[in-house]
């Protein structure tokens, strides 16, 4: 199974979720710390990054409830698993889905059965279901939701956000996150530029009705990719490439029907869809992901063909990487600059991604040459060596920040090892469950010291005796202490020595307190 998608601090008590009926014109006018545009899936993980971190969030959010028009994306690669491990709560999506190897390329299956991981396998869940168990997580961390409205402008100064609603309301917010999607309107409104490349394909997709038993499974011809399969509620989804590519705007239900008879000479007798829409290979990426005040995340930040699921992960991953910088510097303990390592380590990733599904899109096509070049790409992943490095970029498993020179670890997702601590046996991904920074001493206990950033980082003393091995690099040294940031990758190791922890500390975590002052009568 391969995994694919389609994706056409004066105000309220923090204490429980709400949804906000509307903004009355006399009515002072509401202000948060951070106001998120957008509800799905990235929208909602960094409203719970924010949350945990202590920071009053909004979501606007245009559905009246976290329902979705059609299932959406297909499921989760192995890294964000790890995420959402990480805060706690994969077991609400693991209980919900179905395990499998979905990581593939260019219709070729990608096994990470032996990659070393606890999570070495994707997740088959539908969008709808990962949105409503996000919302849940969310719903319990307080945040404010502002339902059945949508952003309309934006005025930043220096101070803030003026947010406009399509209600005829505003919001007042430190930083305003787009987080909503590939037309996103706060990207347009901040004068952030999206350059790339015009589509060259075009699909639908929908969940429909039919009357005729249809051809069911993966169909290619020199057209491109179909497909139709039986969903759970016993609905039939569809995916199908046009002929030309152009047509834009909301699909019909006869364009649908056309485009099937165009493949299989029949429609099927398709009627009554849940949901219909189209997708194309367009890909665009942000030539910023900030402009001041304002910044993007998700498919605001990012546009491309839904080759191999990596468009939710991407965002979800975006969200965690921005979530606690945003939170410390909304909070002034980190400077403004700290900002602008999101884009330096985020647009990279997205930029990948991009690349290998135009790549992906390129062999899709069924002619004689084609076929020659995928069956030659098949038989170089079918070897060792491209099968990790392809499943370690696919999966997600392979993220490498540039964080400088030094031990493999640097700037890599920390291992979930089994530490033996003081208060008993843990894993790694448990310590990060409250998105904190942890300074991890696996050397003699107090061998490390935080001093003066006591009060934002954990400071754990553990032994761990096992191999440390990271997936597609194989195995490195075990090192004496890491720092580990909230998002769970590494930003320091240290040797029998602690040199360059205290820059470290800084770097990423705002300079150290400053000492208060004693009095001393003369």
């Amino acid at each position: 199974m391969q995994l694919t998608e389609a994706r056409a601090r004066d105000g309220e008590p923090k204490s429980t979720s709400k949804s906000t009926d509307g903004v009355d014109a006399d009515r002072p006018r509401i202000s948060h710390s951070v106001v998120i545009a957008g509800g799905g899936p990235t929208g909602l993980m960094l409203a719970g990054e924010l949350s945990l971190a202590g920071i009053d969030v909004a979501i606007v959010e245009r559905r009246e409830n976290q329902d979705l028009a059609g299932a959406g994306s297909g499921g989760l690669h192995s890294r964000t698993i790890e995420i959402f491990d990480q805060r706690g709560i994969a077991d609400r999506f693991l209980s919900q889905g179905q395990t499998a190897q979905v990581a593939g390329f260019a219709g070729v299956s990608l096994d990470i059965s032996d990659f070393p991981t606890r999570h070495n396998y994707g997740l088959a869940l539908w969008q709808k279901h990962i949105e409503r168990i996000l919302a849940c997580w969310v719903e319990e961390l307080g945040v404010t939701f502002y339902r059945g409205r949508e952003v309309t402008g934006l005025v930043q100064d220096g101070g803030g956000v003026d947010v406009a609603l399509s209600d005829g309301g505003s919001l007042r917010a430190d930083y305003l996150v787009g987080c909503d999607g590939g037309r996103s309107l706060v990207r347009k409104a901040a004068g952030i530029e999206f350059p790339g490349s015009e589509p060259t394909t075009s699909n639908l997709i929908a969940e429909i009705e039919v009357t005729e038993e249809p051809q069911w499974g993966i169909h290619r011809d020199a057209i491109g990719i179909h497909g139709l399969s039986r969903l759970e509620d016993g609905t039939v989804r569809v995916l199908v490439t046009e002929r030309e590519v152009g047509a834009g705007g909301v699909p019909t239900l006869h364009e649908l029907s056309e485009a099937l008879i165009a493949v299989y000479g029949t429609d099927y007798g398709v009627h009554n869809p849940t949901s219909l829409a189209r997708f194309t290979d367009m890909t665009r990426q942000a030539a910023s992901y900030r402009k001041g005040r304002v910044l993007l995340a998700g498919d605001a930040a990012h546009v491309h063909p839904p080759d191999g699921g990596q468009g939710l992960q991407t965002g979800v991953q975006d969200a965690v990487n921005l979530g606690w910088k945003l939170a410390q510097v909304v909070r002034k303990t980190a400077p403004e600059s700290l900002l602008d390592s999101y884009q330096a380590e985020r647009h990279p990733i997205a930029a990948r991604v991009m690349k290998n599904t135009m790549a992906s899109v390129v062999l899709r096509r069924e002619d004689e040459r084609t076929k020659a070049l995928r069956d030659t790409v098949s038989e170089l992943l079918g070897m060792e060596e491209p099968r990790k490095r392809f499943a370690g970029l696919l999966s997600g498993l392979d993220i490498h920040y540039d964080i400088g020179e030094g031990h493999p670890l640097l700037g890599r997702r920390m291992p979930d090892l089994d530490l033996v601590t003081a208060a008993g046996p843990l894993p790694v991904f448990a310590l990060l469950h409250d998105a904190r920074p942890l300074l991890l001493n696996l050397g003699e206990p107090g061998a490390f010291g935080i001093g003066q950033w006591v009060e934002r980082i954990q400071l754990v003393d553990a032994s761990y005796d096992g191999a440390w091995e990271l997936p597609v690099l194989g195995a490195v040294e075990a090192p004496r202490a890491v720092l580990v940031r909230p998002d769970g990758y590494v930003a320091w190791v240290g040797g029998p020595e602690a040199a360059g922890l205290t820059d470290s500390l800084t770097k990423w975590f705002g300079p150290p307190r400053p000492r208060s002052l004693t009095t001393i009568d003369a």
